[in-house]
C-alpha cells in the first residue's frame, strides 16, 4: 500500500439552514476544500459522497453523490455513495484513502453533507431509528426497558423541570395543534411501516426515557440518547463515575467550540450550568448531548508522487493508519469495537496511545467521550471521568480531546461529522488552529462510530494522522 496524504480539508459552519438543501451544502464544502488544496475540480480522479438522511427527508434514496456533485461540474469520474450512519463521513474518507493507497488513483475527494434539522422534531428523532436493526427495534426496546431499571438514574434538577413546565404553559394554541399534527404524521408513517403493535412498544420505551419509570419523554429526543444514558448509568454503578464528571467534559467542549468559527455552539458553559440544564435522559442533561443541525465537510487525499508533482508538500498531512470495522455480537466484558479497532490502528501506524498528541472522538454525548478515552487506551477502564475532572483532556492538558468542541458542541450533521473531525486534526497538525491550537501537535487520532447493534456501534472508523514536514515530499518527482 502507498503512503497517502491529506492536502485539503474544509468544514462549513454547522447550524440550522432551513433555506439550504444538500446541493447547497455540498457546493460550499467543495469550494472550500479545493481552495485549501489549491486544486481545480479537474484534478479529482474519484469521489466518495457521504449522506444518511437525504432519502428519508427528500426521497433522494439513490445516486446522491452524482446528483449533488454534477451541478459543480464534477461528473464522469467514479463517484461512490456512502451511508454508514454516524460513521458515514469517516467511511467516505476511508474509501478515498483506499483509492489512493491501492494505486488505483492519485487524487480522491471525500465529502459529506447532511440536512438533519426540519420543523417536525418528531420526524428528526424517528429518523435515528434507521441506525438500528429496525425489524428488531420494538423487541430491543422492550428488553431495554426490562434491563434499564437495574441502574439507578440521576434525579432531574427541579429548576429545569419548573422551567419546562412554564414553557409548556406559554405555548400558543397554534403550537399545540402543530405538535399534535407532527406527532400524528410521524406516528402514521412508523405505524404503517413497522406495524402499530411495534410502534406502541417503541412509544413505551420513549415515555420511560430508558429509566424503567415514567420520565415524561414523549419521544422528544433521539433513541440514542437513551442508549448513551443507560451506558452512563451502568458505568456509574460499576466504577463510581459521576454526573459532575460528565458536566466537566461538556463544559470543556463548550469552551473549545467558543474558539471554533465552524461550531454550531460558540458559547461557554460552566459545569454547574451544564448540570442545571434540563434532563434529556438521566443522567444526561441537554448540554451533555449533541445538537440537531446541518452541515458539510470534505477532504482531498493524494499519493506521494502527486503531492510532489503539485508542490503541496509543505501542508500535506500523512495518513499513518485508516481502519474501518463493524460491531460484533459479544459479551459485556469482552473488548468493544473501539478497543479492537484502536489496536489495529496503532499497530499499522507503529504507535501506541501514549504517542498521540490530540484526539477528535465521537461524543454524541459527554459519556461518549468518557467511554472512548478508555476504549482507545488513553485512560484505564473506569478512570476516564477521573482524568477528565483533573483537566487532562483540556487544551493545555496531557491529552487534549475534541479541541473543535466535538460533536457535542461543534455539531453533528451525521454525514459530515467524521470529515469535520479530520479537518480539525489537519488544522491542528498544520499549526493553524489559532486560540485552540494544541501546542506541538505531531500525531493525532480520529474515532467516529455509527449506529447501534447489540451493545456496541454497528460501524466505526479510526484514523491516525501525522503533521507536515516530510523530507521526501520536498524532492522533485
Amino acid at each position: 500500500m502507498r503512503d497517502v496524504f491529506i492536502v485539503g480539508a474544509h468544514t462549513i459552519k454547522f447550524g440550522k439552514y432551513p433555506a439550504k438543501g444538500v446541493k447547497d451544502l455540498t457546493a460550499e464544502a467543495v469550494r472550500g476544500v479545493l481552495a485549501d488544496a489549491r486544486l481545480g475540480k479537474e484534478q479529482l480522479e474519484s469521489a466518495w459522497f457521504s449522506n444518511s438522511g437525504w432519502g428519508m427527508a427528500g426521497y433522494q434514496h439513490c445516486i446522491r453523490g452524482q446528483v449533488a456533485l454534477r451541478p459543480l461540474g464534477i461528473d464522469g469520474i467514479p463517484i461512490t455513495n456512502v451511508e454508514n450512519a454516524c460513521a458515514s463521513g469517516s467511511t467516505a474518507f476511508h474509501g478515498a484513502w483506499k483509492d489512493v493507497a491501492s494505486g488505483l488513483f492519485d487524487v480522491s475527494l471525500a465529502i459529506g453533507a447532511e440536512k438533519v434539522y426540519q420543523p417536525n422534531k418528531y420526524a428528526v428523532f424517528a429518523g435515528f431509528l434507521a441506525g438500528t436493526d429496525v425489524e428488531l427495534a420494538a423487541d430491543e426496546a422492550q428488553r431495554f426497558l426490562e434491563n434499564a431499571s437495574a441502574a439507578a438514574p440521576a434525579a432531574a434538577p427541579a429548576p429545569a423541570k419548573r422551567t419546562a413546565a412554564k414553557r409548556a404553559k406559554r405555548r400558543s394554541l397554534r403550537d399545540r395543534v402543530k405538535e399534535v399534527r407532527d406527532q400524528a404524521v410521524v406516528g402514521i408513517q412508523l405505524g404503517e411501516t413497522l406495524g402499530y403493535p411495534n410502534l406502541r412498544k417503541l412509544l413505551a420505551a420513549g415515555r420511560s426515557g430508558g429509566t424503567g419509570k415514567s420520565g415524561g419523554n414523549r419521544g422528544d429526543h433521539s433513541p440514542f440518547m437513551d442508549i448513551y444514558a443507560y451506558a452512563a448509568r451502568d458505568h456509574m454503578k460499576r466504577y463510581g463515575s459521576t454526573q459532575r464528571q460528565l458536566a466537566v467534559i461538556a463544559a470543556k467542549s463548550h469552551y473549545n467550540s467558543s474558539m471554533n468559527p465552524n461550531a454550531q455552539y460558540m458559547f461557554v458553559m460552566t459545569p454547574e450550568e451544564v448540570l442545571a440544564d434540563r434532563i434529556v435522559s438521566p443522567p444526561l442533561t441537554r448540554a451533555m448531548c449533541a445538537p440537531i443541525g446541518d452541515g458539510s465537510a470534505a477532504a482531498i487525499v493524494m499519493s506521494e508522487e502527486a503531492v510532489r508533482r503539485f508542490g503541496l508538500g509543505a501542508r500535506a498531512v500523512r495518513v499513518r493508519a485508516s481502519v474501518l470495522g463493524s460491531g460484533r455480537a459479544r459479551g459485556v466484558d469482552e473488548a468493544d469495537i473501539g478497543e479492537r479497532l484502536a489496536k489495529i490502528a496503532y499497530e499499522r501506524a507503529g504507535l501506541g496511545p501514549e504517542d498521540i498528541d490530540c484526539v477528535e472522538l465521537h461524543d454524541a454525548t459527554a459519556f461518549g467521550e468518557l467511554h472512548q478515552t478508555e476504549a482507545l487506551g488513553f485512560f484505564p477502564v473506569g478512570q476516564g471521568g477521573v482524568h477528565a475532572e483533573r483537566g487532562e483532556t483540556r487544551l493545555g492538558g496531557k491529552l487534549p480531546v475534541n479541541p473543535s468542541g466535538g460533536l457535542l458542541s461543534r455539531g453533528h450533521p451525521i454525514g459530515a461529522s467524521g470529515l469535520a473531525q479530520l479537518h480539525e486534526l489537519v488544522t491542528q497538525l498544520r499549526g493553524e488552529a489559532g486560540a485552540r491550537q494544541v501546542a506541538g501537535a505531531r500525531l493525532a487520532l480520529a474515532e467516529n462510530g455509527g449506529g447501534a447493534l447489540g451493545n456496541e456501534e454497528a460501524a466505526m472508523c479510526i484514523h491516525i494522522l501525522e503533521r507536515p514536514g516530510h523530507d521526501e515530499l520536498t524532492r522533485s518527482p
